[in-house]
C-alpha cells in the first residue's frame, strides 16, 4: 500500500441550485483549501464569492483531466490540500473528477468526501417511487436510435432507474421511454430543483410525454427523470388501491368498493376484495 502523504483531496458537494445549501463544513473546507479544482472556474466563482471562500481556482473538466491531474497530485504530494467541485452537485455523479480520485488514491493521498445536494438523490426523495433500490443511469445517449437501444436493455430492470437529461431532449427522451417501457408505467418528471421555478410532474409515461410536449416551460432547465421499475407498478398501483379501497370501504359494501377502487387506480380487483 502507499504510505499516506500529508496533502489531501476533499470531494466537495455543491448546490443544485440555492446556494444556500451549501453546508458549514463545505464552506470551511473550501476556505482551508490551497486551491480549488472547479469544472467551470467562471460558473463556480460566484458561488464561492458569496460564501467567501477566496481561494485561487484551477480548471478540471472533461477536456483537460488528464493533463491537469497529474499537476494536482504532485501539489498534493508536496502537502497541499485540494477541493474539488463540479458545476452543481456531488462530483463524479456525471460530471469529471474521476481520474483525479483515482490518482490521488494510488498515490496514497487522502480523499476526504464532503457530501451535500445530488440531483438524483433530491429528485428521488420525492418522487413517490420505490426508492429501497434504485439504479443511477446518468445520461441517456443523445442520437435517437442508440437511446432507444439503451432504454430496450433497461426494460426488464426491476429496481427505480433515475436518469438525467438536457432540456432539449427532454421531451423526445420521455417519448421514447413511453414507446419502449410502455405507457402505464409511471414515472416522474423533477426539473429544476432547488431553484425557482422548480417541478416535480409524477403521471403514466403517456401522460407525462404529451404534457411535457405540449408545455415548452416543462422543457426547461435541469431534469431528472425517474421511472419504476418492470414490476414494481404492479406493486405500486396495488399500494394504492388498497387505499382507496379502504377509503371507499368505510361508506360501501365490499364488492363494490373494491370494484370502484379498481377502476380509480387499475389495481386488480380480485385482490383488492380478498384482502377485505
Amino acid at each position: 500500500m502507499p504510505t499516506v502523504q500529508s496533502g489531501n483531496l476533499s470531494v466537495v458537494a455543491t448546490p443544485i441550485g440555492n446556494r444556500d445549501d451549501l453546508s458549514p463544513r463545505a464552506v470551511a473546507t473550501l476556505r482551508a483549501a490551497d486551491v480549488i479544482a472547479a469544472e467551470d472556474t467562471r460558473h463556480s466563482r460566484p458561488l464561492l464569492l458569496h460564501h467567501n471562500v477566496d481561494v485561487p481556482l484551477v480548471a478540471l473538466h472533461e477536456h483537460n483531466e488528464r493533463e491537469a491531474v497529474d499537476a494536482l497530485v504532485r501539489r498534493m504530494l508536496d502537502g497541499q490540500s485540494v477541493a474539488l467541485i463540479s458545476d452543481a452537485g456531488t462530483p463524479l455523479v456525471s460530471d469529471p473528477g474521476y481520474r483525479l480520485v483515482r490518482a490521488a488514491r494510488a498515490a496514497g493521498i487522502r480523499c476526504v468526501p464532503v457530501p451535500g445536494a445530488c440531483a438524483a438523490i433530491a429528485a428521488l426523495s420525492v418522487a413517490g417511487l420505490p426508492s429501497d433500490r434504485f439504479v443511477f443511469e446518468g445520461f441517456l445517449p443523445p442520437k435517437a436510435a442508440a437511446r432507444r437501444t439503451r432504454l430496450q436493455e433497461l426494460a426488464s430492470e426491476p429496481r427505480t432507474l433515475i436518469f438525467y437529461e438536457s432540456s432539449h431532449r427532454v421531451a423526445e427522451s420521455l417519448v421514447d421511454m413511453r414507446d419502449v417501457f410502455g405507457g402505464a408505467r409511471e414515472a416522474v418528471l423533477a426539473r429544476e430543483l432547488t431553484k425557482l421555478f422548480e417541478t416535480v410532474l409524477g403521471e403514466a409515461l403517456s401522460e407525462l410525454a404529451a404534457r411535457v410536449a405540449g408545455d415548452p416551460d416543462q422543457q426547461r432547465g435541469e431534469c431528472v427523470i425517474l421511472v419504476v421499475g418492470r414490476g414494481e407498478e404492479t406493486d405500486a398501483r396495488l399500494a394504492e388501491g388498497q387505499r382507496v379501497f379502504a377509503l371507499l370501504r368505510e361508506e360501501l359494501p365490499p364488492a363494490k368498493a373494491a370494484k370502484l377502487a379498481a377502476a380509480i387506480t387499475g389495481a386488480p380487483r380480485k385482490s383488492l376484495y380478498e384482502a377485505s
